[in-house]
């Protein structure tokens, strides 16, 4: 398969933003924001960003421009000829490729549930999503907003349309290419997503007790810092930076050999905890606003589909704003969907020999097959639970199965694995090199030595450990 790059340095940046900025940045962060403290949260995962994340995307990116290959035929190339032990890290290749292989159709089935949200937000009143509005089931009277997503995603016919329109979306992106379709995508969407996260932040100052949602925000909770606030910022970052899922292995890999690394790095690293911390000020202080405190601590997993539609119902001007928001949603979902497809593409295309348009189709076909397992799930397969077998897990459903696996064991395995590739196998001096040649640019590059021989590892492995059961 012919290898392609980014045109400019303003195509990676924006890419690798697009990717790292999606659905765990607006959804994600927020409620875990809201868990576990305001500030407390956010000056963890910062110091975490900036020390463990960075050291982890700096050491995929320059993997993937060494060697100008995927995860598997990087892992491969730099492992060769060394000894059984070092050369079995090779196996991290298979790690990174397979974790995007497994999220990229669940992620579409959520991205399929924003594209709904997206219509809906257009064709319904947004007063069918009031705090007060009910609605009557089985002689039951239930919260309007929470049985619109329920009754749904339950259903069968119309989850598949609308993750089928987003999959379609994904693969014309993704079928143009990497400079005409993926870098001209985000160069448009990217500055769109970050105009619309700043005005939704200046609506959410007028809102009333908008002060309150943003000491709330703000206010370090130290009370609420614990062990789990650690983990939960430590897990947040694989979601926010795309890392140990082979994009930012994949994305390096089209890098051009003049571009900055390091400048390329910082400036997707400040890009994306901006989005993230842009995401909190326009949730939180909304939800603060509609609820109060309890609303937000207690949104959970559910504040984008049930919550968020009844707090725009309750404001002057909500329609409009709701409709901005989804929309924005999608854009994020969108972005970071097609670089996990990207990934692969590649991926089959280089370990299979197969052509760009063979390797689009083969993982569209993927997609299909495992989306419509998922979708089906929440109905026809609402009895299957993959873990049963397993108490702790017995009643996860397909998505969480999927979701479980990849985030919680693949990703933080495939992470330590490359972590040992650059310090044991490569070996730091020879990889520090390769990011800055001249050894005059990299400000950092004394954090990045120490997180990849002391931080990075425990790091993971407490993730790790607490995913199974064993750390609680």
């Amino acid at each position: 398969m012919k290898k392609d790059c980014f045109s400019s340095r303003i195509g990676y940046v924006l890419a690798a933003a697009g990717s790292a900025v999606g659905l765990g940045n607006i959804w994600r962060f927020p409620y875990l924001t809201a868990k576990y403290g305001g500030g407390i949260f956010l000056m963890t995962y910062l110091l975490l960003v900036l020390t463990f994340g960075y050291s982890l995307l700096v050491a995929e990116n320059c993997i993937g421009r060494m060697t100008g290959k995927g995860p598997i035929g990087a892992f491969r190339d730099l492992c060769a000829g060394k000894d059984s032990f070092l050369g079995s890290v090779r196996i991290g290749g298979w790690l990174n490729s397979i974790a995007p292989i497994i999220i990229v159709p669940y992620y579409c089935v959520i991205g399929g549930w924003v594209t709904k949200y997206f219509v809906a937000m257009l064709t319904t009143p947004i007063s069918a999503f009031h705090r007060d509005a009910t609605v009557l089931v089985d002689g039951a009277l239930k919260d309007a907003s929470t049985y619109y997503f329920t009754n749904f995603i339950t259903s069968t016919w119309e989850p598949i349309l609308y993750f089928c329109i987003f999959a379609a979306i994904l693969i014309l992106v993704v079928g143009m290419g990497v400079e005409k379709g993926i870098e001209r995508f985000n160069k448009i969407l990217m500055p769109l997503l970050v105009l619309m996260c700043i005005g939704i932040c200046i609506y959410c100052c007028f809102l009333p007790n908008a002060g309150e949602g943003f000491r709330y925000y703000f206010y370090p909770d130290s009370s609420k810092f614990g062990y789990m606030t650690v983990v939960a910022a430590m897990g947040q970052l694989f979601f926010s930076l795309s890392i140990a899922m082979g994009i930012m292995i994949t994305y390096g890999s089209y890098m051009r050999q003049e571009d900055n690394l390091v400048g390329n790095v910082n400036q997707v690293e400040i890009f994306d905890t901006g989005v993230a911390f842009l995401a909190g000020m326009m949730i939180i202080p909304a939800v603060v606003s509609f609820g109060g405190k309890e609303a937000a601590e207690s949104a959970g997993p559910g504040l984008v589909f049930c919550t968020m539609p009844k707090v725009f119902a309750s404001f002057s001007g909500g329609r409009i704003i709701a409709i901005i928001f989804f929309l924005l949603v999608l854009f994020a979902a969108a972005t970071s969907a097609i670089s996990l497809l990207e990934t692969n593409v590649q991926t089959l295309g280089q370990e299979l020999k197969l052509s760009r348009k063979r390797a689009i189709v083969l993982g569209f076909v993927e997609i299909i097959v495992v989306g419509f397992v998922t979708i089906l799930g929440y109905s026809l397969l609402s009895n299957v639970h993959p873990l049963a077998f397993i108490e702790r897990y017995k009643g996860m459903d397909i998505l969480d199965t999927l979701d479980f696996l990849a985030n919680n064991i693949i990703m933080p395995l495939g992470a330590i694995l490359t972590t040992i590739l650059v310090t044991a196998v490569i070996g730091l001096e020879r990889f520090c090199k390769e990011v800055d040649p001249t050894g005059t640019q990299w400000k950092r590059r004394s954090i990045f030595q120490f997180c990849m021989c002391i931080v990075v590892i425990p790091c993971l492995l407490i993730v790790l450990l607490n995913s199974i059961g064993i750390l609680k």
